[in-house]
C-alpha cells in the first residue's frame, strides 16, 4: 500500500452516515473515524440512513464506489440493522443478504482494494434481569460466514459492542445512544429514547472499537493512525 494516498470506502446504514444538522447530537461512527488517521489516508462515507445491502444495491449506491476504487483502498461493509427486519421494507432475506456481502467483496478484490467486513453493531437492549439481550445473532453470524468462505477480514463489531454495553451495564451505557431528556436539546424539545443510534461520545467510542480490529487484523491501514489516546 503506498503511503502517498489510500481511500477508505464506509457503506452501510445510519450507524455509519454522516447526519444532517437537524438530527444532531446523533452521529454514525464513521465521523469521528476519519479523525484518526493522518493525511495520507481520505475516509469517503458513503453510508446512507436507511439502507440495506439489497437498497443499497437497488438504489446505485455501490457502483460509484466501485468505480472509485484504486489499488490498496480499502471498503469497510456493515449493514445488518435494516436487512433482517422482515417488516422492514428495506428487509433482505438471509440468502439475499449473503449475496450481496459476496457482491462487495468480490468487486472490491476485482479492482485491486481490500474489503472489510464489519457485523452489525449491537441495540441497547437489556431486559428486566439487565442481561443484554443479544439482537443481530442471525445476521452477524451470516457477516462471519462470509468472511470466513471469502477469506476476508472480519472487525466482530456485534461482539465488540456487546462487550462494551456489558462492561458498562445499563444505565451508563445510555450515554452511548441517542438519550435525551425533554429541553436538553433544541432539535429534540420533546427528548428521545434510542437504543440504536449513537450520541457523540457512543459514535467515538464505536471508532476507537473499529480501530482496535484494524489493529488487532494488522492490516496496514492501521499504520496512518495518529491519534494516540486508543
Amino acid at each position: 500500500m503506498s503511503s502517498a494516498s489510500t481511500t477508505v470506502h464506509l457503506i452501510g446504514d445510519s450507524t455509519i452516515a454522516e447526519k444532517d444538522a437537524s438530527a444532531r447530537p446523533e452521529t454514525g461512527w464513521g465521523t469521528p473515524f476519519a479523525e484518526y488517521f493522518d493525511d495520507s489516508v481520505t475516509v469517503r462515507n458513503h453510508a446512507r440512513n436507511g439502507r440495506s445491502t439489497r437498497t443499497f444495491l437497488e438504489e446505485g449506491r455501490w457502483q460509484p464506489v466501485v468505480d472509485a476504487l484504486t489499488d490498496g483502498d480499502y471498503v469497510f461493509v456493515q449493514f445488518g440493522h435494516n436487512d433482517e427486519v422482515p417488516s422492514k421494507e428495506q428487509h433482505t432475506t438471509e440468502d439475499a443478504f449473503v449475496a450481496n456481502l459476496e457482491t462487495f467483496v468480490a468487486e472490491t478484490c476485482e479492482n485491486g482494494a481490500n474489503p472489510v467486513l464489519l457485523t452489525p453493531i449491537a441495540r441497547r437492549h437489556f431486559d428486566d434481569d439487565g442481561d443484554l439481550e443479544d439482537t443481530h445473532e442471525v445476521y452477524s453470524e451470516l457477516t462471519r460466514g462470509v468472511a470466513r468462505d471469502r477469506d476476508v477480514p472480519l472487525i466482530d463489531m456485534d461482539e465488540r459492542s456487546q462487550s462494551l454495553l456489558r462492561e458498562l451495564g445499563p444505565e451508563e451505557s445510555k450515554s452511548l445512544y441517542l438519550h435525551l431528556s425533554p429541553g436538553e436539546h433544541p432539535n429534540y424539545p420533546d427528548g428521545v429514547t434510542d437504543d440504536t443510534h449513537f450520541s457523540e461520545d457512543g459514535a467515538r467510542r464505536m471508532a476507537e472499537l473499529v480501530l482496535e480490529g484494524v489493529r488487532e487484523l494488522d492490516l496496514g491501514l492501521g499504520d496512518y493512525v495518529v491519534r494516540d489516546d486508543l
